[in-house]
């Protein structure tokens, strides 16, 4: 629609330059071909605007009536000003010197005042409510995995969510796209990216919004998502390791649901006792792994011989990681032989980290599992 109206316009300008060979001042240029060029300049002036209208897409239309609302106001105290100087200033070449700078000052002041201010002002125009951002109230950006992911509906539920979700046009096509996939995983991952966006709209706690700014200068939704926080001073919900990472260093707030998720994980304590099942091998000799309920990695010294059985465990260590947190623990009925007095509680430390980290890289290379 909007590409059509754009064709309708430069057409409009086209036919209103054509007409201007009827007008007397236009024949007395004495051009050649006074009609083709005449439609030819109103061609020029239609395509300059629709490059214009191009240009202001990547500003908001709250920054764009601002600035308008601004201008009027700055012209309106310009008026009021140089009705006062006329009388003081008699002095007509004084007046007009006095009528720019002042045209020019005012409309200066008004416009970046109003800007400033936006988020302070509600205006009411008929037919046209421009709902703005609230002093208190935050927007944040939803990124397509973290709508995939699902438990962004969970979280709405809990009314931790206090700021307004906005869920971008271009993100909304690569979910349908993602849905519309002939790869059977991926369009399984679409259609409950959908399921989850009907589910969230259906809840009164939380508000989604469709925004329709584009940036057609990006290839990638990662990057139009980053250049739409910064303008738009959004923070990303997103659980994109490498998006969080390229948010971060252009000053855009980032909401990790996989951040998130750690830190509600439960604090464990060396010593404390809790019960687990040994499911598989670990990578050092004599290790079983287990996990817990919410995923976190448990490493039992002499657990494998244990494999498939529940047992009572004493944490050792935790290790925070990358991937998250790791806990090291021994069987509660052996004693600790892992960390002996003569290693020292340095080399006991060393020893796990390195655990850990080969740990992780087994746990990544199998996709988490």
């Amino acid at each position: 629609m909007i590409l059509f109206i754009r064709l309708l316009f430069i057409l409009g300008f086209t036919l209103f330059g054509y007409s201007l060979s009827g007008y007397p001042w236009f024949r007395a240029l004495d051009l050649p071909q006074p009609q083709a060029i005449g439609a030819m300049i109103g061609f020029l002036i239609g395509l300059i605007g629709v490059t214009v209208d191009v240009f202001l897409k990547r500003y908001t239309v709250r920054n764009l009536l601002s600035i308008i609302v601004g201008t009027a106001i700055g012209l309106f105290i310009h008026s009021l000003f140089m009705s006062v100087a006329a009388q003081v200033l008699p002095s007509a070449e004084v007046l007009r010197a006095l009528s720019v700078a002042s045209a020019i000052l005012f409309t200066y002041l008004g416009a970046v005042t109003i800007l400033r201010g936006a988020d302070e002002y509600s205006l009411m125009i008929p037919f046209v409510k421009l709902d703005t951002k609230g002093a208190g109230e935050e927007l944040i950006l939803l990124d397509t995995s973290v709508i995939i992911d699902g438990r962004i509906a969970d979280i709405g539920e809990t009314h931790f969510l206090s700021g307004k979700l906005i869920l971008p046009r271009f993100v909304l096509k690569e979910l349908q796209l993602i849905a519309d996939s002939s790869d059977p995983l991926k369009r399984n991952r679409g259609r409950r990216g959908l399921d989850i966006l009907n589910r969230m709209k259906a809840n009164t706690n939380i508000q989604v919004r469709i925004n329709e700014m584009d940036f057609p200068e990006f290839s990638t939704v990662d990057a139009k998502l980053v250049k739409m926080g910064q303008v738009l001073n959004a923070k990303v919900f997103t659980n994109d390791f490498n998006l969080n990472k390229v948010a971060e260093l252009q000053g855009v707030k980032v909401l990790n649901i996989n951040e998130l998720a750690n830190a509600l994980k439960p604090i464990v304590m060396p010593g404390e006792l809790m019960e687990v099942k040994i499911l598989k091998e670990g990578k050092e000799s004599d290790q079983g792994v287990a996990y817990l309920d919410d995923g976190t990695m448990v490493v039992v010294d002499n657990g494998r011989r244990r494999m498939g059985q529940t047992l009572h465990v004493a944490i050792t260590s935790v290790l925070q990681t990358q991937a998250g947190r790791m806990i090291f623990a021994r069987p509660a009925d052996e004693p600790d032989r892992g960390d002996r007095p003569e290693r020292g509680p340095e080399r006991g430390r060393e020893r796990h980290s390195r655990q850990g980290e080969r740990h992780t890289h087994h746990h990544a290379a199998n996709g988490g599992k």
